[in-house]
């Protein structure tokens, strides 16, 4: 990349169209009051709901939330994302804002399947905006549009702590009527500013156009539908896309050590509670005033090499924290080695689904948002049967794990032709799909 080529912040920023500043507004006020995953448990245990129950009520979220990316990457590309969007967040809404009425023990089965069908409904927008996002942002500003989508996501995830202990004070209910409130909000939002279907449709064949008149050809015709069933067997014969789901899974489960086996070790280790505040502190800081101004840099390298890179940092980290017992610093160091890590790989991991044609994209969307909801339910599990057994020694298989992922993600987004290179198409996708929308994963 040139210094001419050379995408900053500021220019990104004045380049970002108004429906995008929508759509990113839209998903900061949905994060500020997503409270059922992180809260659920302990509400329903405050309603004296027993253990197992609560259990059974958050394991039946996770599994909707991982079914919900699945579905809504279908929705959005068979019904568009806006209409996703705003019919996925205006069903999540009541459904969260009932839940208080049914945590009593004798409704603990419609209790699971109002939880079940929240968590698939308020996860099944998250395809539907990547697309959108993708959609509407320039090319050369596509890694950088996702990472303001994770900005904002982080920036909800560390406030929403912060308005829930003071609902908590009010009223514990309040927890759930502000997230199906917010839920409503974006779905409004959504419905009266963001572009509709056919708006994209134009504004796309209207740059086909403009490109095969600079060619100095005929328009192409209109390339036939895929099929569900083609898209998801295009995916699978795809090894390097399957690779980059791979990547997903593992980096995701040791990712997710940070907030389950990590206040564990604080604790075994004696040190104050208030030290894993300060973790979450610092670490949300870093990510959300850093990540833009590290993006700019990463986008002069191959992808795949800034991938690897962050996996690594990422790794050491983890390798830090392995070191707690001797100093509480280690685990400041740890978590500041871990969070540069996901600024460095975070960004073009999280673009690289929405570079694949406009045919199999939200597919491809869905299907890598799902798989890091399995990798974040299965993390649990791997805390509970690996760290209670190795204690620090767990810290130094995380960063192994998270190392096999970057070298998996290395493989699966080097196509050999650098950052500008288009995505891979199956020969059975050829001639049906439409050229690659942003080339930069």
């Amino acid at each position: 990349m040139t210094d001419e080529d050379t995408v900053g912040v500021f220019d990104t920023l004045k380049s970002t169209p108004t429906a995008v500043r929508y759509l990113l507004g839209g998903v900061l006020v949905n994060q500020l009051g997503a409270f059922v995953q992180t809260f659920l448990v302990l509400y329903l245990t405050h309603r004296h709901m027993s253990v197992n129950a609560a259990g059974l009520a958050l394991v039946a979220y996770s599994a909707g939330t991982i079914l919900g990316t699945m579905l809504g990457g279908e929705a959005t590309q068979r019904f568009g994302p806006r209409l996703t969007i705003v019919v996925t967040m205006a069903g999540a809404g009541p459904l969260v804002a009932v839940i208080p009425a049914l945590s009593r023990s004798g409704l603990l089965a419609p209790l699971l399947v109002v939880v079940a069908l929240a968590g698939l409904l308020a996860q099944a927008y998250r395809p539907a905006a990547s697309v959108l996002l993708s959609d509407l942002m320039p090319e050369r500003h596509q890694v950088m549009a996702f990472s303001m989508m994770r900005i904002a996501l982080n920036t909800g995830a560390a406030l929403a702590p912060l308005i829930a202990a003071g609902l908590i004070l009010v009223d514990w209910d309040a927890l759930f009527w502000l997230d199906g409130a917010t839920t409503l909000v974006y779905a409004a939002l959504a419905f009266a500013l963001l572009p509709r279907r056919a708006v994209l449709a134009a504004r796309e064949k209207a740059a086909a156009d403009d490109a095969d008149a600079a060619d100095g050809t005929q328009p192409a015709d209109e390339p036939a539908p895929i099929t569900g069933r083609a898209a998801y067997a295009a995916m699978l014969r795809d090894r390097k896309y399957m690779f980059y789901l791979a990547a997903v899974l593992l980096g995701t489960i040791t990712y997710v050590q940070s907030l389950i086996a990590l206040p564990l070790q604080i604790e075994a280790d004696d040190y104050p509670t208030g030290l894993y505040s300060a973790v979450l502190t610092v670490s949300s800081l870093v990510l959300i005033t850093c990540e833009l101004k590290i993006t700019t840099y990463i986008l002069r390298m191959p992808t795949h090499t800034a991938v690897v890179l962050g996996h690594l940092v990422n790794s050491l980290g983890f390798a830090v924290y392995g070191l707690a017992a001797h100093s509480p610093a280690f685990i400041m160091i740890g978590a500041v080695f871990e969070v540069s890590g996901l600024m460095i790989a975070g960004p073009s991991m999280f673009a690289h689904p929405a570079t694949f044609p406009a045919a199999l994209k939200a597919r491809y969307i869905g299907t890598m948002q799902a798989t890091a909801g399995l990798a974040a339910a299965l993390g649990p599990l791997f805390a509970v049967f690996v760290w209670t057994r190795l204690d620090h020694g767990f810290w130094v298989l995380c960063a192994a794990v998270n190392g096999v992922a970057g070298l998996l993600a290395m493989a699966g987004l080097n196509r050999g032709g650098g950052r500008e290179a288009p995505a891979e198409q199956d020969e059975t996708t050829q001639g049906k799909a439409e050229e690659v929308v942003g080339g930069t994963a």
